[in-house]
């Protein structure tokens, strides 16, 4: 490994860790095609500070802090889990899509819903929604979009699935559940409001798309 102050070998860059969020200390990349570093071309230096992949865990834990809150974050664990087996093949069942993305703002509001509000809201799977705001969300915004709907929100490939057979058919309605920090709204008031709708289309299968 170079030290900070030595000069670089021919096709090695220096890069700020700010640049990655691990702090001032600068770190050095390695040469594009290297294979035990990846495609990516970069490794960070061994020693006390090296994080080899983003400690998800840790991010979430320190952003919940830094929002003023003086629990520290707990992680939602589960002694029984609350899925079930289906009552009949997937051929014979009628599934639904739920999303945490939300219609735009100067969108026509669907179940009184307007961007950034947290709570649950529908739309007809007959008319899939052209665009949803997601920049509320936590994805990669420099590595790619959400212009596509369809790769977040499904409709048209599970309709195909309904015609081919690999579905009995899609639910009229999909479904938008909000992220929040809370369990206990996610528990007591989002879940069960998603599943009384999902009840209320006979819907028997629910594929979840988080972003």
């Amino acid at each position: 490994m170079i030290a900070s102050g030595e000069p670089l070998a021919p096709g090695i860059e220096r890069l700020g860790a700010a640049q990655h969020g691990l702090g001032a200390k600068p770190w050095l990349a390695y040469p594009p095609g290297d294979s035990v570093r990846g495609s990516a071309g970069y490794a960070p230096p061994m020693g006390a500070d090296h994080r080899p992949h983003v400690r998800y865990v840790d991010r979430t834990r320190e952003y919940y802090a830094a929002q003023g809150y003086e629990k520290a974050y707990r992680w939602a664990r589960y002694i029984d889990v609350p899925f079930a087996p289906l009552a009949r093949p997937l051929a014979a069942s009628r599934a639904a899509l739920v999303t945490t993305a939300v219609p735009c703002r100067d969108e026509k509001p669907k179940d009184g819903v307007l961007r950034g509000d947290r709570e649950v809201w529908s739309g007809e799977t007959a008319q899939p929604p052209e665009r949803l705001y997601t920049d509320h969300l936590a994805w990669d915004k420099q590595a790619t979009h959400t212009r596509d709907v369809e790769s977040f929100l499904p409709i048209r490939s599970l309709a195909a699935w309904a015609e081919a057979g690999r579905i009995r058919d899609l639910a009229p309605r999909f479904h938008g559940v909000p992220t929040d920090y809370s369990q206990r709204r996610t528990l007591e008031q989002d879940a069960p409001e998603i599943l009384r709708r999902c009840r209320e289309d006979a819907v028997e299968v629910a594929l979840l798309v988080p972003l």
